[in-house]
């Protein structure tokens, strides 16, 4: 099976996506939850861009809006939860302008996501070829059922099934959890969209069949071209398999760079954090892992400032006053940090000493 080419034939007017051009565009998004204790804002003004064939990692703990990024631009956002500000531009059209018909067939054909727990994805009462077909047919009418079968069996073989024939007759419940997270990714993939959204798609599994799913999906994403959001809380997870990080905390971007900037050189006391929180192969026998003290933001109370100055062993008292601006540490890597400001501010005076 060509995919390449099949990417060109599906959809009617899919063209071959081009690596390094601009696929995805969020500018200054604010989403908010309105509940009746206040509004929760969940989501504080982040902005990043994605290119075909490029993978990017968006970390951060539990809470820290990861999930409600990825359903805004997908338009799942629960109820009480609203787009209160920014932009989302896919392609050069505005996402957040869609009717509910044109979201529709956006999801799915153009952009698809991957749940964490495939199991409550997954309806127990229809056998899994049938949900593959449903996932097809509902965004290309015209394709016959023979043809639509056909396809959802190619797809089975392609993120390593076996036996696919036996296997689209069986129920959910009849498969394992990585069985059934390849299924999610067959479903996810069918309809060859552009962007991926993988939410924690591999938690839920243990660490050998993590291991094959990151390798199914750089393999597949090589072959299509296409961009992965890759949401998780697993820094060894981003290393496997994203170019580039964004790193969340309640609510907002603290840092964002390309993987080896974000791992060799981090710039946040947050991903500092991160990193010395996780297990290390090369790490000293009796070496102890270092936990980030304290909880996290309560998000109906932020803080004035940095969200993360009441957890910071180097809080300053402008931390907690006011939220810092991003300082550009090198190509394509920056963060929001009083400190890094500070250095800034002494390197240019340096300079200007020197100069003068």
């Amino acid at each position: 099976m060509d995919l390449n080419k099949d990417v060109q034939n599906t959809g009617g007017e899919q063209v071959q996506p081009v690596p390094g051009q601009k696929l995805l565009e969020v500018q200054d998004l604010h989403v908010s939850f309105f509940t009746p204790a206040g509004e929760v804002k969940a989501v504080g003004g982040i902005s990043y861009e994605l290119n075909y064939g490029e993978v990017m990692g968006i970390v951060g703990e539990s809470g820290s809006g990861k999930s409600v990024e990825a359903y805004s631009i997908i338009g799942l956002l629960q109820s009480p939860g609203k787009v209160v500000g920014g932009s989302i531009t896919f392609e050069g059209q505005d996402v957040l302008a869609f009717s509910k018909s044109e979201m529709s067939s956006f999801r799915g054909s153009k952009v698809a996501m991957i749940f964490q727990n495939p199991m409550t994805c997954l309806n127990p009462v229809y056998t899994i070829g049938n949900q593959l077909m449903e996932a097809l047919r509902a965004h290309d009418k015209s394709i016959s059922k023979e043809e639509a079968a056909k396809r959802a069996m190619e797809m089975l073989e392609l993120v390593g099934i076996n036996n696919v024939q036996k296997r689209m007759k069986q129920y959910p419940h009849e498969f394992s959890g990585g069985m059934r997270q390849r299924v999610m990714i067959a479903m996810g993939l069918i309809c060859h969209p552009k962007l991926l959204i993988a939410d924690e798609p591999t938690t839920a599994l243990d660490v050998t069949i993590q291991a094959q799913i990151l390798e199914l999906m750089k393999d597949l994403q090589k072959k299509t071209h296409m961009g992965i959001i890759f949401i998780t809380h697993n820094l060894g997870v981003v290393a496997e398999i994203c170019d580039k990080v964004s790193v969340m905390y309640a609510g907002k971007m603290v840092e964002q760079g390309k993987v080896d900037d974000i791992f060799y050189h981090p710039g946040h006391p947050y991903t500092l954090g991160l990193l010395r929180s996780m297990p290390r192969v090369d790490a000293e026998e009796h070496e102890r892992l270092i936990p980030i003290e304290g909880t996290p933001v309560d998000m109906l109370n932020p803080p004035e400032g940095c969200p993360f100055a009441p957890r910071c062993e180097s809080c300053m008292k402008i931390c907690l006053q006011k939220m810092p601006p991003y300082v550009e540490l090198g190509e394509g890597h920056r963060s929001a940090c009083w400190l890094r400001v500070q250095e800034q501010l002494k390197n240019q005076k340096k300079e200007g000493e020197h100069n003068g």
